[in-house]
């Protein structure tokens, strides 16, 4: 029996002592331009809601390895922590937690007075399966993605990597997928901050 189970909700990122490293995936037309400027240039459109992810294995059962239709380039986005953070402190569940929300019109109300949205979702292995676990997605809309957008220190497109990973774990050579993974440990949410996230070693959704 595991003594020390993955918490059932908790943020999992690569990150060092100031960055941190989350995901996204876009076609060729958005993510070329963003990769030689180093941020996001025309055509992406800061005022629609983007979903950034801290998990390399989520992104690519989003993506489906980087062969869905838009999705075929996969972005590392590297963020000022401080940033990151600051986000988080503004963000609302997208759905409704009954250790959170008093109802279901206070959870609606907050909604529409955020911009930053946080989902829950079930984290994914090497082969797309759902584990126990939930993996967090960041939704940032309006000014909030504007403040993301300025956090930003670099981007590297590692679409070459996840084909890499995604062509071994065909192969069932999980030891050599697992090998190329990105290192992702949990990071250290402020605790006013996972009070806030529903953060929990436990599911609350029963």
């Amino acid at each position: 029996m595991n003594e020390n189970p993955t918490p059932y909700r908790q943020v999992r990122a690569d990150f060092d002592d100031r960055h941190l490293t989350v995901y996204q995936a876009y076609s060729p037309h958005i993510a070329g331009p963003a990769e030689a400027a180093g941020r996001f240039v025309p055509p992406f459109k800061l005022d629609r809601m983007t979903w950034i992810k801290p998990s390399f294995l989520w992104m690519m059962y989003r993506c489906g390895w980087a062969t869905k239709p838009g999705q075929e380039r996969v972005l590392a986005i590297r963020l000022e922590r401080a940033g990151f953070e600051a986000l988080l402190g503004e963000a609302w569940l997208s759905h409704v937690d009954p250790g959170l929300h008093a109802s279901h019109d206070d959870w609606a109300a907050g909604l529409q007075d955020h911009d930053v949205r946080i989902q829950w979702d079930p984290e994914r292995d090497l082969h797309h399966q759902p584990l126990d676990h939930r993996s967090i997605q960041i939704g940032l809309g309006g000014s909030a993605a504007r403040r993301w957008h300025d956090s930003i220190v670099g981007l590297k497109d590692i679409t070459d990597l996840a084909r890499r990973v995604q062509r071994l774990a065909a192969a069932a050579d999980v030891a050599g997928a697992t090998e190329l993974l990105p290192v992702e440990r949990p990071y250290p949410v402020p605790d006013h901050l996972a009070a806030a996230l529903g953060m929990s070693a436990h599911s609350t959704e029963e």
